[in-house]
């Protein structure tokens, strides 16, 4: 199983560079994602990311493009990885309690409390900039 976890790590990590290089800040532990959401204050854009298809072709590109349009920026980027940091995710999940599991997926939250969320479902399928222009106007609806 160890040779196995090694693999898996070794194929995500240019897919948690695709969106640590582009400032968001991966939340790795249950611990990081309560801090994160019990003190940050504004807009934090959440992606669950993930090793699918969807996520690399549609939703990381997606947020990466919309955070440069929107003219008012989220305070924070933050990320978790489904399928890879476990507990994280599943922490971060209790935070949306509202909404089904679904990765990859996109939130938008404002102080600390779901103000968007969209699920793999209005991802897949769909052409990355109507993804892109859905968080975009989640974001910029936020942060008014």
């Amino acid at each position: 199983m160890q040779a196995y976890d090694e693999y898996m790590k070794g194929i995500v990590v240019p897919m948690r560079k695709e969106l640590t290089e582009s400032g968001f800040t991966e939340l790795t532990t249950a611990e990081d994602v309560n801090e994160h959401m019990s003190t940050a204050q504004g807009v934090s854009l959440v992606i669950i990311n993930s090793i699918c298809g969807c996520a690399a072709g549609l939703a990381r590109p997606a947020v990466r493009e919309a955070v440069e349009l929107a003219e008012h920026k989220p305070d924070h980027l933050v990320t978790v990885f489904a399928g890879q940091d476990k507990e994280a995710t599943a922490q971060m999940r209790q935070y949306f309690e509202e909404v089904p599991p679904s990765s990859p997926s996109i939130a938008v939250v404002k102080d600390g409390q779901l103000a968007h969320f969209i699920p793999r479902e209005e991802i897949e399928g769909f052409e990355m900039e109507q993804v892109r222009d859905a968080v975009k106007q989640a974001i910029e609806e936020a942060a008014r």
